[in-house]
């Protein structure tokens, strides 16, 4: 099976939110994904240079609706084998992650607004998903 990743960020964001929601997303796939990020490498002088992602990540635009109804389609069992992180304005609104738990517990998942999601699994469903979308430019 052939693997895929993207990002689809809220284009309407500022270019401040839109990198930061880029950037969250990115860490916890290189945390959570084997095989992501690639081995220390060393140029032709010697010198090392720590191991970037092996992997492309087209980052794609959406708007904040979009991205509700993407993020609720991974619910379904179609994709329920897709990794999926997803950053919402709960995580962005806390000041610390103990803020953050405590505030989610308190939302349904119909009241969180989403600034992006990262999909990661199997290309055919990633790109069933997220094929139409442009790319963030």
């Amino acid at each position: 099976m052939e693997m895929k990743c993207v990002m689809v960020i809220d284009a309407d964001l500022p270019t401040g939110l839109i990198s930061n929601t880029a950037a969250v997303l990115a860490l916890t796939l290189g945390k959570e994904i084997e095989g992501i990020i690639g081995p220390t490498v060393k140029d032709g002088s010697g010198h090392p240079h720590v191991g970037i992602t092996t992997t492309p990540i087209p980052i794609l635009k959406g708007d904040s609706l979009k991205i509700k109804e993407l993020r609720n389609k991974l619910y379904a069992e179609e994709f329920s084998d897709l990794f999926v992180v997803d950053f919402t304005n709960a995580a962005q609104t806390t000041k610390s992650y103990e803020e953050y738990i405590e505030k989610i517990s308190t939302l349904s998942t119909n009241d969180l607004e989403y600034l992006g999601l990262a999909l990661y699994g199997d290309k055919k469903k990633v790109n069933k998903l997220t094929g139409s979308m442009g790319l963030l430019r």
